[in-house]
């Protein structure tokens, strides 16, 4: 490819921005956690009940267009291009990074002391559910909705821009091409770099302190970014390969992280207990999933609505940027409603499995007084260590470590190195249907690390990680209504041809 095709704006403009970011955690750390807790404090209480009203809404949207006529528009011609299991796979693991496992192993613990959880009484059960919820079927819907909008784009249209700005062309027309389109791509790009961010900065720390155990190292910073080069380093030789690497890391992914589960489920001792308590979280979810989306206080006596619902909304929603438009382009040959009802199948069942079994392990042996993991976790305030008991009461807990760690590590290449195919596309004026160079790929690979390196050494709160997706989220929200209302609108012109 030509250098001429180089769109330089969308690639060298992200490139500044992380590293003046970087730059800032690294000299001002308390500065810059105080910030983002000024801003965070000012986004969770004006527009709080944005994410909430959008998130709802997605959800319905979701369901509209599965069983309406849109439903029935296929995603290009000829046969699927991937068999429905490696569809699936794909679409699970690029959907879900590692902290699907961290949480997995202690949300449970973040909810358990909340007022919130208490007022609605069993606090165990509640505990389980409010898990489901945050990573259920809004979260997915996101996804799925957008990556029909996206295949539609790509598959129907042959557009080949994989980019947000592309989506808008039926509604904005030719100002895409100009710079309302650029700053549409821009924020898009860093709303992407801010998800990969709080995903590698929360995560990162539990598999950097089971290594450290596994090896009998020092888990500190030093230890924390080198694993986060190897990781770097896996995504990116994976990247190279194209969509075959994905689609054989991915595989291995999911056999990996099932294989965790099983060792979980048969060999800790509460397989009955995960099962039953799994069985009623779910029927507590169905019971009251209304009024667990449309949940705040306007008392603002209590922020649980936006210290966690919102955050998760504005979590899935950042990751909107690179997420559906993978899915999108795996999904030629089906139909939107394959790929929506195909998301819910695959994403859910992977998500409630994990935390269903993973999860609820935690809450037995807290239950059964094997471990007060409630009372070390108020103790300390670390959830890393806290979890490393979690693992280390399984019998030969050398195995879990070693599954864990393994797993992590191939989530994290087969979600980054799919993030960093679409991410590439950001930095072309048109691909025509071709691979970003290796370059290319090569320069967002060590793009998407630089901003967990930095926060690395800021306050390295959960509060101040979960700001930096929140800030993202708020622009990409407002894109995504209109990249919806364009979709809508190129599909009736589809229709009526």
């Amino acid at each position: 490819m030509k250098k001429s095709d180089i769109d330089y704006l969308v690639t060298i403009v992200p490139f500044l921005l992380v590293s003046a970011l970087v730059l800032l955690f690294f000299i001002f750390p308390s500065q810059a956690s105080r910030l983002l807790g000024g801003i965070r404090s000012l986004l969770n209480n004006s527009l709080g009940i944005f994410y909430l009203i959008f998130g709802l809404f997605i959800f319905l949207l979701s369901i509209y267009m599965a069983f309406s006529k849109y439903g029935n528009i296929k995603l290009g011609g000829g046969k699927k291009e991937h068999s429905d299991f490696a569809w699936g796979t794909m679409m699970f693991t690029a959907g879900l990074a590692a902290d699907i496992l961290f949480y997995s192993l202690c949300e449970w613990m973040l909810y358990a002391n909340q007022d919130r959880i208490s007022s609605l009484g069993d606090i165990t059960l509640w505990s389980a559910t409010y898990p489901l919820f945050h990573w259920g079927p809004i979260p997915w819907a996101f996804y799925v909705v957008l990556a029909s909008c996206f295949g539609f784009m790509l598959h129907v249209r042959k557009r080949t821009k994989s980019k947000y700005s592309e989506g808008l062309r039926v509604l904005l027309g030719s100002h895409v091409d100009g710079i309302a389109g650029k700053l549409v791509d821009l924020t898009a790009v860093f709303a992407l770099i801010a998800g990969t961010a709080t995903t590698f900065s929360l995560a990162t720390p539990l598999l950097s302190q089971t290594v450290a155990k596994l090896f009998g190292l020092e888990s500190n910073n030093i230890l924390t970014i080198v694993i986060l080069l190897i990781v770097c380093i896996i995504y990116s030789v994976c990247a190279y390969l194209g969509i075959d690497g994905v689609s054989k890391l991915a595989s291995c992914c999911t056999y990996l992280f099932f294989a965790l589960l099983l060792y979980v489920f048969f060999c800790g001792g509460h397989g009955r207990f995960i099962l039953e308590l799994g069985f009623k979280s779910l029927g507590n979810l169905a019971d009251n999933f209304l009024s667990l989306a449309t949940y705040i206080d306007p008392t603002g006596k209590s922020s649980f609505a936006q210290d966690w619902t919102v955050f998760y909304w504005a979590y899935w929603m950042v990751w909107c940027v690179a997420t559906p438009f993978f899915i999108g382009s795996i999904s030629k040959g089906r139909t939107i409603r394959e790929v929506i009802l195909g998301g819910y199948i695959f994403g859910l069942s992977g998500t409630f499995i994990s935390f269903i079994i993973l999860g609820n392990y935690g809450i037995a042996l807290n239950v059964f007084g094997q471990a007060n993991l409630l009372k070390m976790y108020n103790d300390s305030q670390n959830l890393y260590s806290t979890i490393g008991t979690i693992i280390s009461s399984l019998p030969l807990p050398v195995i879990a470590m070693i599954l864990l760690i393994l797993t992590m590590i191939t989530f994290y290449a087969t979600t980054f190195d799919s993030i960093t195919l679409v991410a590439a596309s950001y930095s072309y004026k048109d691909l025509e249907n071709k691979e970003p160079s290796k370059r290319i790929k090569l320069y967002w690979s060590i793009l998407l690390i630089l901003l967990p390196i930095g926060l690395i050494f800021s306050d390295n709160s959960m509060s101040n990680l979960q700001t930096v997706s929140i800030i993202a989220a708020f622009p990409i929200g407002i894109i995504m209504i209109l990249l919806i209302i364009s979709f809508f609108k190129d599909a009736d012109m589809y229709l009526n041809e």
